[in-house]
């Protein structure tokens, strides 16, 4: 296990990089710590012992954000991102799921891997109990930090890149089927350029199981693409999700924006090298929306008509994206 704190560094920049034992990592945050380890996953009749991430908040956590990497990346890839949510007081859990298995056990959907998804919400379904997998894979992490005070929080944000924005959307569909003390925990989704599998229908199948139930969610998205599978994640989330307000579009952006600082060489050549500004943009909208789903809020001025909103509106930066009516 690997313990890395993260303190601020004058004259950092979103885009700069913080080499240390650890590789290329996010700006350097506030009181931040990484602790690399591990989580027990089942995939069919085995065991998994998947890589996982948890950043540590100086205080005591305000909440749990589950942050999942996209397809063919690992939990390296977000690290940017999660120091941000964890400098502002969250509690972050960034596990690597693998991309390719023999048994289907896939963040992506290339066979049939919603056995394996409900196996992943099973996690959340039992983490009030501190002997199950996600309990102890806090209570290694804690350790190695030397926070034993810690306690896993009681409330719940999803965010997920690409397929992991399809992955997670689906997880807390099972988890509202499967879990219903754990769904009481969820309080929204924060989806980033989200990615729909070219087999089967699991985001679909999450966003239906969220609508109606008071559960927000967001999108911030990338112009149509490759890697985007031509938007088909968010044009998912416009068809399935009511209302006239779902998320933005970086209308100049990349698929890896929300990688920002820790993407890498294979991400950039296959999908875009994201601009400060549009990382800059993406964290404090992500940031802002898991704040609200926390909250039960809607801050104004991430919003569209609210200050921050209009002037990246004005400036076409971003493009509003509506749902359905």
């Amino acid at each position: 296990m690997r313990v890395h704190a993260i303190r601020t560094l004058a004259a950092t920049t979103t885009a700069a990089l913080a080499v240390t034992a650890l590789g290329p990592i996010a700006p350097a945050q506030a009181a931040v710590t990484r602790v690399q380890t591990t989580v027990e996953i089942r995939c069919a009749f085995t065991m998994l012992n998947q890589s996982a991430d948890w950043y540590l908040p100086a205080g005591s956590p305000k909440g749990l954000v589950w942050l999942q990497h996209g397809f063919a990346r690992a939990n390296d890839h977000i690290a940017d991102l999660a120091g941000k949510y964890a400098s502002a007081g969250y509690l972050v859990f960034a596990p690597t799921l693998p991309s390719a298995h023999l048994l289907g056990c896939t963040l992506q959907n290339i066979g049939n891997n919603t056995d394996f998804l409900g196996n992943v919400a099973d996690l959340f379904g039992k983490m009030a109990d501190p002997s199950d997998k996600l309990g102890r894979s806090f209570a290694k992490a804690k350790a190695e930090a030397g926070r034993p005070e810690l306690t896993l929080p009681d409330k719940l944000v999803f965010s997920g890149h690409s397929a992991g924005g399809e992955a997670v959307t689906y997880v807390a569909g099972r988890i509202r089927g499967n879990h219903p003390a754990a769904w009481a925990r969820v309080r929204g989704l924060v989806l980033l350029d989200p990615v729909k599998s070219f087999i089967g229908g699991n985001l679909d199948t999450g966003l239906d199981a969220l609508r109606g139930t008071g559960r927000t969610v967001r999108t911030i998205s990338a112009p149509d693409g490759i890697c985007n599978n031509s938007g088909s994640g968010t044009d998912a989330v416009q068809a399935k999700v009511s209302g006239p307000f779902v998320g933005v579009r970086l209308t100049g952006g990349a698929h890896t924006d929300a990688e920002g600082a820790s993407t890498d060489a294979v991400g950039t050549v296959a999908c875009g090298t994201p601009k400060a500004t549009d990382i800059a943009a993406l964290q404090t909208f992500a940031g802002a929306w898991v704040k609200d789903a926390f909250d039960g809020t809607q801050t104004a001025a991430y919003l569209p008509g609210g200050s921050y909103y209009q002037g990246l509106l004005n400036a076409g930066q971003i493009e509003t994206l509506t749902g359905a009516s």
